[in-house]
């Protein structure tokens, strides 16, 4: 499997307080086929995943006599006839007239060539992104399986949870068939006019290289894709080519950018339900992360390897294919700690890292900070 395919899980859900969070739609989700107006132009679309996270949600924007898409889904017979009918049906027969992508990851990306080839119009990206995708796609630039094995590796799984990973097809390629081989590159700040309202770019880290969730302020509308999410907290990991990597350190960051936009803005994710209260749901996140950076302080009393923290971040057993999704998180939580002088580490006479606490010190405090 590729080092950067979708995760088939995510984290455990992170409550936050019911008061706080709220759902406008209730449980309500559109159907396949069908479409849910959440503001004003800006429709709902659910594709299916062929994931444990079984679902995606897409944003359509109504874009003068057609429509702006946002995300595209996972590539396959089941997502294309979404589209199909989808296109017949509530779009009207509109054409498409751009196709923006929040992150490279295939539940995001992998109908792209499909939709931008149809309707003749462009990708739009950011730059990171739409390498990543190329890099990815051709397990190029340090993010093929072998430097994946080699990771892992050097931080504790065990040969057959490595010999799985060696055995696994290429899963990237799977749904996202296809790069389109050209692109509109998406820049932080930038204002994206689309039927007469501006959209802002803001660019959010950790999770993805150059993540662009969208901000319109006249709906009050953000469109944070994976960056926050109403319930599971997003995939933050340490991958191949970023070894020692401070991923969790940026995603903490864009979390306090994205905290600043208006308390009563309605958040539209890419998994889960719409939802207000990003405050209160931001700082559920930042207790969350809290609280695992403590746990691994605690576990790391005594020198650790990676694999051997695993238990202390997920407690459910999980199978070969959700050990590297872990491993890529607990990685991501110890290179934060040991980046800002919390944990040691050294390296043994086998090669693999194991990572020590130094004295107590509060990592809430230091997310706060």
């Amino acid at each position: 499997m590729s080092s950067s395919a979708k995760p088939a899980y995510t984290s455990a859900p992170v409550p936050a307080p019911e008061a706080s969070v709220r759902y406008p739609f209730g449980q309500r989700v559109p159907g396949p086929g069908e479409v849910m107006e959440v503001a004003e132009g800006v429709l709902w679309v659910r594709m299916p995943l062929p994931f444990a996270l079984d679902h995606i949600n897409l944003w359509v924007l109504r874009d003068g006599d057609g429509w702006t898409v946002v995300d595209c889904g996972y590539a396959g017979e089941a997502t294309q006839g979404a589209w199909e009918a989808l296109l017949r049906g509530p779009l009207q027969g509109r054409p498409v007239c751009r196709v923006i992508v929040t992150h490279y990851h295939p539940d995001h990306l992998g109908m792209a060539s499909w939709l931008t080839r149809r309707f003749g119009v462009e990708l739009w990206m950011t730059q990171a992104e739409y390498l990543t995708a190329h890099a990815v796609w051709d397990g190029r630039a340090g993010l093929g399986k072998e430097a994946l094995v080699a990771l892992y590796r050097r931080h504790g799984l065990d040969e057959e949870r490595l010999r799985h990973l060696t055995l696994k097809g290429e899963t990237y390629r799977r749904g996202v068939p296809e790069v389109p081989v050209t692109y509109r590159r998406l820049m932080d700040g930038e204002a994206i006019r689309i039927d007469g309202r501006q959209w802002i770019v803001h660019v959010g880290y950790g999770h993805a290289p150059e993540h662009a969730a969208l901000y319109c302020e006249s709906l009050n509308a953000f469109v944070s894709g994976d960056m926050v999410l109403p319930r599971i907290s997003t995939n933050v990991s340490v991958w191949s080519n970023e070894p020692e990597g401070d991923p969790l350190g940026f995603y903490l960051e864009s979390l306090a950018r994205y905290r600043a936009l208006p308390q009563d803005t309605w958040v539209l994710p890419s998994h889960g339900l719409v939802f207000t209260g990003l405050r209160e749901r931001i700082d559920a996140l930042y207790r969350h992360h809290a609280e695992r950076l403590e746990a691994l302080r605690a576990a790391c009393a005594e020198p650790r390897t990676v694999a051997e923290v695993i238990p202390v971040l997920f407690r459910r057993p999980l199978d070969a294919h959700q050990s590297f999704f872990a491993m890529g998180e607990a990685l991501a939580h110890l290179n934060y700690l040991w980046r800002r002088g919390e944990v040691e580490r050294s390296l043994g006479p086998h090669g693999v890292y194991r990572f020590w606490a130094r004295a107590p010190q509060s990592s809430e405090a230091r997310l706060a900070g």
